[in-house]
């Protein structure tokens, strides 16, 4: 299992990633990582083209749903960054969940 600091170090380079991307531009939706074998969920803002705002919350105290909602594991997490994992299909195949209404999901399709 990997540590909370490992976490926040890889959400910000895959997040970073993302929200480069051009097909983020002019983007402004709030997000969220549940790391379940963490007990904890990491919330943040993608907008102008970067992430603001990390910040990590035990989950019984989660009460917001972000607009873009992943699901994983830690250690899927450092997978997913160091390139072991990819991301199509590890979402194809349950290790990751990403929730988000319609627009955003075809957004999304274009950045992933």
């Amino acid at each position: 299992m990997a540590t909370m600091e490992q976490c926040m170090t890889a959400l910000k380079r895959i997040l970073g990633d993302l929200a480069a991307s051009p097909a983020a531009a002019g983007l402004d939706r709030s997000l969220s990582c549940t790391l379940p074998d963490l007990d904890q969920v990491v919330r943040g803002r993608l907008a102008r083209g970067s992430v603001h705002e990390l910040r990590a919350e035990p989950v019984d105290q989660s009460l917001e749903k972000a607009d873009i909602r992943l699901t994983m594991t830690s250690d899927d997490l450092l997978s997913l960054t160091d390139g072991r994992l990819s991301f199509a299909p590890a979402w194809a195949s349950g290790k990751v969940k990403l929730e988000a209404g319609l627009r955003d999901m075809l957004r999304l399709r274009k950045m992933l």
